[in-house]
């Protein structure tokens, strides 16, 4: 077994492709991946959309349909993606019959305007859910205020759902709770909770990046070269000891007796997910993440660059439980020189929400450019 990538399966970790997009889905290089890389499920979001349809001409066809038809720009949007998201959850559906459905999965997002709305947030998910209608799918919902109660609220009505956008650890905490909890409710109503699904996706890189800048402000502020020295020691580990973190914190709810009293009736664990896996300091080796959180009941969910360095150099060991102690002293570290964890997470979840929500701005700005130029197009003809 040569390829990294199918190493990871005997760790007990799943690789989910980062990327839906039609020109791969058609020309067979999506089916690549799932044959010759293991890859097990894929995620999405409204950046990669907004990618894959403003990119070349693999939509235009489909568009030109859409507006012979009269649909609107969400009418347009919401048909192409459902259509991929289907296309996709077929591929996929063996996968998932064959690994007692905890992989084979594919994520649609709801809307990020809709992050601070549970109500407006519950009603996507279900539309969605209704709309793709395969079993197979997960729905996407961050980590917010209003999002967490739209979790359990939709885990308890049977969709399987991926949360998304989570850094801290006192979101991960309640993210497992309304997962746990749904669990009981629908338990409790007598309904089957051995087919609901979930992961809990942990951004990762996004949080070295911001901690690396704030660091590298706090060197060009000082002239003390042993200050500069020290600040400088801890770049690069900030986001690997936080994953490292919410792992132990994950083994210790997963393995009380509240749980392990749902897990004898069916349930399954809430995998953790490691999101933002790709490596954005050109400095840190470009697999550093994927290769230091493997771990049994983990998924990776890496883009096409991801998978083919790690194919190409990965070196594959149980890593995600590596240097606890030294991953505790680097939070404490970042806080004692004045990076405070609860503030950076904060940030970056309310960056992360702004970021899918301008995609997703941009997409349906996208939309209505190729809509106006067939528009006239159609005229001309």
């Amino acid at each position: 077994m040569t390829n990294p990538l199918l190493q990871l399966k005997a760790q007990g970790q799943s690789v989910w492709y980062d990327n839906i997009d039609r020109s791969q889905l058609t020309s067979g290089q999506f089916q690549r991946l799932l044959k010759e890389d293991g890859v097990v499920g894929v995620t999405a979001n409204p950046t990669i959309f907004e990618k894959s349809i403003s990119a070349g001409h693999a939509y235009d066809d489909q568009m030109n349909q859409l507006i012979k038809d009269g649909k609107n720009t969400d009418g347009i949007y919401e048909a192409m993606v459902i259509q991929d998201i289907r296309t996709v959850a077929d591929f996929l559906r063996p996968i998932y019959d064959g690994a007692k459905q905890q992989d084979g999965f594919v994520s649609l997002e709801v809307s990020p305007d809709l992050a601070h709305d549970t109500e407006g947030t519950l009603s996507e998910a279900r539309r969605f859910w209704k709309m793709v209608d395969r079993p197979n799918l997960m729905i996407k919902i961050p980590a917010t205020p209003a999002g967490i109660p739209a979790i359990r609220q939709a885990l308890t009505e049977g969709i399987n759902i991926n949360i998304t956008l989570i850094f801290s650890l006192s979101d991960y905490r309640q993210v497992a709770d309304a997962f746990i909890s749904a669990l009981e409710a629908r338990r409790a109503d007598g309904k089957d909770i051995s087919h609901i699904a979930s992961v809990a996706s942990f951004f990762v890189s996004r949080v070295d990046t911001l901690v690396d800048k704030l660091l590298e402000d706090k060197i060009k502020a000082t002239s003390d070269t042993t200050e500069q020295q020290h600040l400088k020691s801890l770049e690069g580990k900030a986001a690997i000891a936080n994953a490292r973190l919410v792992y132990q914190e994950f083994k210790s709810i997963f393995g009380t007796s509240r749980f392990q009293t749902l897990k004898q009736v069916g349930a399954y664990v809430q995998r953790p997910l490691w999101a933002s896996t790709s490596t954005k300091n050109p400095a840190y080796r470009d697999v550093l993440y994927a290769e230091e959180l493997i771990g049994p009941d983990t998924v990776d969910t890496m883009p096409l660059e991801t998978i083919e360095n790690f194919r190409d150099h990965g070196q594959v060991r149980n890593s995600i439980e590596d240097n606890i102690p030294e991953a505790h002293a680097a939070i404490d570290d970042l806080e004692k020189v004045g990076i405070h964890y609860d503030q950076v997470t904060q940030q970056l979840q309310d960056e992360g929400v702004q970021k899918f929500a301008d995609s997703f701005h941009k997409l349906f700005e996208g939309i209505r450019g190729k809509q106006k130029a067939i528009e006239e197009q159609q005229i001309k003809s």
